[in-house]
């Protein structure tokens, strides 16, 4: 029992990473250059995010002059709460006391164990000439701070926009109650998350996008409980390195505007730095009629029908340039006809070692390769250049790509 509990508390720990200042700077820069006005007058929100330790809280309090903000509201979950929703013993370590507490009248050691706390700044509470981290003002909240309690919702109502890093367990809970509150926002998730159902279709219909990202895709997040396998020149005491993480959005931005530079199917054939390409070409899917693109800048710039690309497309993905249509299954929510894998395929594909539990009944992007191995690549985004892009390019689409 003893060491369930203590993975259970390691779980929970591991759900909390503290987002670098630098990253979330970065972030945040790419839409002040596209707007300088994004926050201007506006009403910050950073729930999910325990004031005390968070990046998030310290940046937009030390930048609220600068970014022109209205109001700052932070808040936390309870360690009571976590406790109770994760089954761990008390533990020295995750009830830290801070200078805010220890060094405020309305501090109770009962209290604090129990409710939420809520930040919030919006004047120069010490005299000091300038509204920064100094003035924050803090208070417990009525409950324990959970995102979906009817308390922080009514911030969620109030605030223009919401900035945080949710637990990425409850990434899927957390974007739809920011999203049916109709409020912009930046918050961080998971590559892997694009093709989950309650993502894509805001994904395909334009509704949301990926912001600017993090260096490779991968991000070091603060959090001394977990133990980092990174290698030992991109190590970092006290962090763990988090691949594929990126941040969702629907803010602009330039890069979301900055159309991909690519090379004809030709040239793919014989220029393309991936040596896999180089004289082979494009393979068509036994299930779809669409070509299987493996790397982003193997895009063909000269194909108009259905392609296929790596989930890594979205993070350079233009809306002026690309439409979405779908994902490598057909599901309840996303239907462009793809076929039932066939029975013989399937046959093939265990026969040359395939791995997997795959059912003829499945309707998923499988092919051949040049080598007549059957293959079931792996996170494909179903993509076709928009009609507008088409006719703006007739340089390249004249010839038509050919396979």
């Amino acid at each position: 029992m003893a060491n369930k509990k203590l993975a259970a508390a390691k779980d929970a720990k591991k759900d909390e990473f503290y987002t670098q200042y630098e990253d979330i700077q970065r972030e945040i820069n790419a839409y002040l250059e596209y707007d300088p006005d994004t926050f201007r007058d506006k009403t910050v929100l950073l729930p999910c995010d325990d004031p005390e330790w968070s990046n998030f809280t310290r940046f937009f309090a030390q930048n609220f002059e600068t970014f022109g903000l209205k109001k700052l509201i932070s808040t936390s979950y309870a360690t009571d709460s976590k406790k109770k929703k994760y089954g761990y013993d008390n533990n020295e370590d995750y009830h830290q006391l801070t200078i805010f507490e220890l060094q405020s009248p309305q501090y109770d050691e009962i209290i604090t164990k129990s409710r939420g706390k809520i930040f919030t700044l919006t004047r120069d509470m010490n005299k000091s000439g300038s509204i920064d981290i100094d003035d924050l003002e803090w208070d417990y909240l009525e409950g324990d701070g959970d995102f979906q309690s009817n308390e922080v919702k009514r911030l969620r109502d109030e605030a223009d926009i919401i900035v945080t890093n949710p637990p990425f367990s409850l990434f899927t809970v957390f974007l739809p109650w920011v999203v049916e509150a109709g409020k912009k926002f930046i918050i961080i998730g998971n590559l892997n998350s694009i093709t989950y159902k309650e993502v894509f279709p805001l994904l395909k219909d334009n509704i949301i996008w990926l912001g600017k990202g993090f260096k490779g895709m991968a991000g070091h997040f603060i959090n001394k409980f977990y133990t980092d396998y990174a290698t030992a020149g991109d190590h970092r005491d006290g962090m763990i390195r988090v691949s594929g993480v990126v941040w969702f959005t629907n803010l602009e931005h330039g890069r979301r505007h900055s159309p991909l530079k690519l090379m004809s199917m030709e040239d793919n054939k014989k220029f393309s730095k991936h040596k896999d390409m180089r004289g082979r070409g494009y393979e068509k899917y036994v299930t779809f009629d669409a070509i299987d693109v493996p790397y982003t800048d193997a895009t063909p710039k000269d194909y108009t029908g259905i392609m296929g690309v790596p989930k890594s497309f979205m993070e350079q993905y233009c809306p002026d340039q690309f439409e979405i249509l779908g994902y490598e299954r057909e599901d309840e929510n996303i239907q462009v006809g793809i076929t039932n894998m066939p029975e013989e395929f399937l046959n093939d594909y265990r026969a040359h070692g395939g791995k997997g539990h795959y059912t003829k009944g499945m309707k998923m992007l499988c092919l051949y390769d040049s080598n007549g191995i059957p293959r079931i690549p792996f996170s494909r985004i179903l993509i076709r250049y928009t009609k507008a892009w088409i006719d703006g390019h007739p340089e390249d689409f004249n010839q038509g790509g050919a396979l």
